[in-house]
């Protein structure tokens, strides 16, 4: 029998959800989740090699998701009269100003551990790459080419990056408003108003509006959220126990690192309740096949099979099995 309560909290949206998602759940029957601390099988989890898992990453922290939405409009007229102040010319103009752009290198005390263990686990320009980025001052040549990786631009940098695009309203007329949804995920420390704001100067347009998406609502707003990501909770020795025992015995060999999650968890909303979060799983997921959230996401039938298999290991070992 378990030496504790479990509570298994099944929500039916992912970060976020105005009805039963986690944020719901705690402004409503916050009553039902006042738990010492908090699993979070949504993150974190198996890095793989060609099937084969070469790290199981525990997110202590995340970066902050944004999503902002840049418009800019224009009286229109008949398409056979073509004239300068075109919307859809001028948004494109500064989506590829912010396709150049990058926001500062900086690194934290989650991101530092995490690439001291990436070190060991590269080999060759990678390796010397990432010891380079350690380095007091940091190698600016090795800061831009690990850039070039995406794995490591997103534990590097904040980011940005235009996701969806829509202009004009007839094929004969010319277009009066032209829009595009820019997602952003900022690095703890810094607020969604502040990349707010660094986008304006980055984009360059001065009849271009740069407005925050409201998640709770969807609405366009002004001005940003003050809010930053919360600092990692304290290391609980009986979580951490319980994972190097599991993990061992289903993966002998596979190292267990403390990163930070480049994308957004439900997390968020259990830190910010004062329940300390742990983000793992057992899943194995190849580090050169992410396609989370794309159309044809897919994660191999033994990764899936593995993952519950682990869980339900690891709950055991936790509240007193063997």
């Amino acid at each position: 029998m378990p030496d504790r309560d479990i509570i298994l909290a099944l929500t039916a949206d992912e970060e976020g959800g105005t009805d039963n998602g986690v944020d719901w759940l705690l402004k409503n029957h916050r009553d039902l989740l006042d738990a010492e601390f908090a699993l979070n099988p949504d993150s974190g989890g198996l890095d793989a090699d060609a099937g084969k898992p070469v790290a199981l990453n525990v997110d202590a922290t995340e970066k902050l998701y944004a999503d902002y939405e840049l418009e800019i409009t224009d009286a229109g007229g008949h398409s056979s009269l073509p004239r300068p102040g075109n919307p859809i010319y001028a948004l494109s103009e500064a989506l590829v100003r912010l396709g150049k752009a990058s926001f500062p290198f900086e690194l934290n005390a989650v991101t530092r551990a995490w690439l001291e263990h990436m070190q060991k686990i590269e080999d060759g320009a990678r390796a010397r790459d990432i010891k380079g980025v350690l380095a007091t001052p940091p190698d600016a040549g090795a800061v831009a080419r690990l850039s070039t990786d995406a794995r490591y631009n997103s534990a590097l940098h904040t980011t940005c990056v235009a996701t969806r695009l829509d202009g004009g309203h007839a094929n004969n007329a010319l277009p009066q408003r032209a829009s595009a949804i820019v997602n952003c995920r900022i690095l703890p420390g810094h607020s969604s108003e502040e990349v707010r704001r660094d986008l304006i100067k980055i984009l360059a347009a001065p009849k271009l509006t740069v407005r925050y998406v409201d998640p709770a609502t969807d609405r366009r707003v002004d001005v940003a959220s003050e809010h930053k990501a919360l600092p990692p909770p304290p290391p609980r020795k009986d979580v951490f126990d319980a994972l190097d025992t599991v993990a061992g015995r289903m993966w002998p060999g596979v190292p267990i690192v403390v990163d930070m999650a480049v994308g957004a968890s439900d997390s968020i909303y259990t830190m910010a309740a004062g329940i300390p979060t742990y983000g793992f799983n057992g899943t194995a997921i190849d580090r050169d096949d992410d396609r989370m959230h794309g159309r044809d996401e897919r994660v191999r039938t033994k990764s899936f099979d593995d993952s519950a298999e682990f869980y339900y290991r690891y709950l055991k070992v936790l509240t007193g099995g063997k």
